[in-house]
């Protein structure tokens, strides 16, 4: 389970919201220089998931509701990654995905 690994859903849960929300683990420091690349992949990875439809069989409780996309980063994004990540936010959002992040500390 990590952002450099596309073909896996990291987490699936459901949010006090009633969405469906996958998380992205995300332990890259923002200095690698893969790093916007690899969580490029995984995003589509898991828009691909929603959109072919299989989310719901694997996860059949995602019926009729919301899906949201976040990422658990492990490293505080710097304004590059802020500015990667409000793209990501805009673009998701414009096709009715949600989506946000944190940083675990």
């Amino acid at each position: 389970m990590a952002v450099d690994n596309p073909s896996i859903i990291d987490f699936i849960s459901i949010t006090p919201e009633n969405e469906v929300q996958l998380t992205i683990s995300d332990h890259l420091n923002w200095d690698d220089e893969n790093h916007y690349l690899h969580l490029q992949n995984k995003i589509n990875s898991y828009l691909e998931v929603v959109e072919s439809n299989e989310i719901y069989k694997i996860y059949p409780e995602a019926i009729g509701k919301q899906i949201a996309i976040n990422v658990a980063l492990k490293y505080k994004p710097n304004k590059e990654a802020k500015d990667f990540l409000n793209e990501i936010t805009i673009f998701l959002k414009s096709n009715n995905f949600n989506f946000d992040y944190s940083v675990i500390k």
